[in-house]
């Protein structure tokens, strides 16, 4: 039986325990959401090493990690080193979206290195080898593209995106629309060319029953794509991303009928002043269903920097309702991220959720601060190492200049702390 399956009886899994004990709350709460479908844990029955992970109402918030060749770099090995750099700077899931090289051995291989959920994209694998053997993504038959979905399930995948809401009705909505950036979900381009090439609707659409029998066989999480996310502020919160979000939130209903667990894919680029309103938005029309949002970046004139532009909405994002937050690199719009960039981008997505965290009183997410505060009045700095998120950089930059007292040379004789405790006699603090 599926985690939705279990926790629908009353039965408390495995899972639903790490959980709860990690995230120090109830098995009760979490049972209780799980099978309201506003937690789900992506655990695939054939993931025999993996550590679950929940995501959903009264958690704290998940980051995920995209990592995965492209058709002009990357290996297996390099794959895996961004797959351990990932869980080191503590991303809680990974998503292998490779579209190089051998495109199975490399997801399982990361399949069997990783203790992290494992997510994919079906359709990109299935939009490759269509062009291999047919000439074109649009020759693809319908057979092939669940096939693909069944052996990425087979082999272990926890999560899967699969962007059911292409559909014929978003497409005549889309080009009403007239947008400044279109598409710029892979996945869905690959859908609408076939769609429109064949003058058929989308099978993921047309078909939703037989893949909910495939994913819950193997207790894959369905993770519902946004086909039509803005690429652009100009595009934001227009009639084709909604449109479409209405589809997710009925094929939610659906899912949890069939006893599948799923979530629901966001945007995108979104300017600050509608990302709330976003978010009310997904937790209302797919009744409270886990939120995945890409940033949201704020802006789009930060090339290089869209890590940056990605964590400022994402706070918001999260602080507003959003579960799970996937990272974005330095590197977005311009190149095939590397393993620097896997780490500054898990970071900059976990200072996000962490932000969040403590706005939504989640987590013991408060104490850790608390405590980095109290090495900082103790001018303890392996203690502010060790409670930071990169302790070797804290260690490399705190060391930089040499100082001859106990602050750092930032202020050196003149340091805040240090002067507030000699004269007036305030103590050292204790955690």
């Amino acid at each position: 039986m599926t985690q939705l399956e279990l926790a629908k009886q009353g039965i408390p899994s495995p899972q639903m325990k790490h959980v709860a004990q990690h995230e120090g709350v109830s098995e009760e709460t979490i049972q209780q959401y799980t099978s309201e479908g506003n937690i789900v844990i992506p655990a695939n029955t054939n993931h025999p090493n993996l550590v679950p992970c929940g995501i959903g109402k009264g958690l704290s918030v998940k980051v995920n990690a995209n990592i995965g060749t492209s058709s002009d770099y990357g290996t297996r090995d390099s794959e895996l080193e961004k797959l351990r750099v990932a869980a080191q700077f503590g991303a809680h899931a990974v998503m292998d979206l490779s579209t190089g090289g051998d495109i199975s051995a490399i997801r399982r291989a990361i399949i069997t290195a990783s203790t992290l959920p494992v997510g994919t994209v079906p359709i990109y694998q299935a939009g490759i080898e269509a062009i291999e053997q047919h000439g074109a993504i649009v020759n693809m038959s319908i057979d092939e593209l669940f096939a693909v979905i069944e052996q990425q399930a087979k082999e272990g995948v926890d999560f899967m995106t699969v962007h059911c809401g292409v559909t014929e009705a978003a497409i005549a909505r889309l080009k009403r629309q007239q947008r400044v950036t279109d598409i710029v979900s892979r996945g869905g381009a690959f859908l609408i060319a076939w769609m429109l090439h064949n003058g058929q609707e989308n099978p993921l659409y047309q078909y939703y029953d037989r893949l909910l029998d495939v994913a819950r066989q193997f207790d894959v999480t369905l993770s519902l794509g946004d086909g039509m996310r803005p690429g652009s502020l100009a595009d934001a919160t227009d009639r084709a991303q909604v449109e479409e979000l209405i589809i997710l939130g009925e094929l939610v209903d659906r899912a949890r009928e069939a006893g599948v667990q799923a979530m629901v894919e966001g945007p995108g680029h979104v300017p600050l002043d509608q990302i709330t309103t976003n978010i009310q938005l997904e937790k209302s029309l797919c009744r409270g269903a886990p939120f995945y949002v890409l940033g949201p970046l704020v802006t789009d004139i930060a090339a290089g920097y869209d890590h940056i532009t990605a964590a400022i909405g994402g706070a918001i994002a999260a602080a507003s309702g959003a579960d799970f937050l996937c990272y974005v690199t330095p590197a977005e719009h311009l190149s095939l991220p590397d393993a620097e960039d896997v780490k500054v981008g898990v970071i900059a997505s976990r200072i996000a959720a962490h932000a969040a965290d403590i706005a939504r009183g989640t987590n013991r997410a408060a104490e850790w601060d608390r405590r980095m505060a109290v090495a900082r009045k103790n001018l303890d700095w392996e203690s502010q190492a060790q409670l930071s998120l990169d302790p070797e950089k804290v260690r490399l930059v705190h060391s930089k200049y040499a100082t001859t007292g106990p602050a750092c040379s930032m202020c050196g004789d003149y340091c805040a702390m240090a002067l507030v405790e000699k004269y007036l006699g305030v103590s050292t603090i204790r955690c």
